[in-house]
């Protein structure tokens, strides 16, 4: 029965051309004390179009990420520091005056994983984000990783909105994680005194910091246990 109704789901969506989602985070108030620093928050063309497409089973998945992002790292920065100035681009934004920090935060990676992948009770998403630490001149200074994960119990005969709600599960876990462990770096000591960033690479450094290939950890999938009764 439960492989017939995965079955019949995924028939549904091919025969509605696919699904297209659109995850938007909903993110409580931050109880924190802001950092005392002003900063740019670059979110490129790239990002704020961000899309993700793949056929999975026959059917067609198309994940608005882009707007959903935007408003993700612009809630991060603005609850995590005093001041806070979004740019389009690394080159608007280092021509600014008065800036401790540049933040570039991307989506390195997102996945997903259906009812019929989890075994019908639940679906999941995790989607990873590099952060690039700049100087006010530009120069990279560190770079930062977190992975968001979120899950959803899998409801009805489309995997649509549970994977959605994981999906704005996985940016609130992300935007936690951030926010708790982002102080207690190197980078947000120095803003923390007062300081603004300096690179301490010069420019081939920088750059083969920001191209460091990193490992992405996949959605967990854990099979379902089915309860027995008259045994131990």
């Amino acid at each position: 029965m439960r492989a017939f109704t995965l079955l019949g789901a995924s028939l549904i969506l091919a025969g509605c051309g696919g699904v297209q989602i659109a995850p938007t985070p909903e993110l409580p108030r931050a109880l924190i004390e802001p950092i005392a620093a002003k900063v740019g928050l670059v979110v490129a063309e790239d990002m704020r179009n961000y899309t993700h497409t793949e056929t999975r089973g026959g059917v067609q998945w198309v994940v608005q990420l882009g707007a959903g992002h935007q408003k993700l790292v612009n809630a991060l920065l603005n609850a995590g520091f005093r001041e806070v100035i979004e740019f389009a681009s690394l080159d608007a934004a280092r021509v600014a005056d008065g800036l401790q920090a540049i933040f570039e935060p991307r989506v390195e990676q997102y996945s997903f994983a259906t009812a019929r992948d989890t075994g019908g009770d639940y679906v999941a998403a995790t989607i990873r984000y590099r952060i690039g630490v700049h100087a006010a001149d530009g120069q990279l200074v560190d770079t930062l990783t977190l992975t968001g994960y979120g899950n959803s119990l899998a409801g009805g005969m489309s995997s649509s909105a549970p994977i959605e709600m994981a999906s704005r599960l996985a940016m609130r876990d992300a935007a936690a994680k951030f926010l708790t462990q982002f102080p207690q770096q190197p980078v947000a000591k120095a803003l923390i005194r007062g300081e603004a960033l300096v690179a301490k690479v010069g420019a081939a450094g920088a750059a083969a910091l920001g191209s460091q290939v990193v490992d992405i950890a996949a959605v967990p999938i854990v099979k379902s246990r089915r309860r027995t009764t008259g045994g131990t």
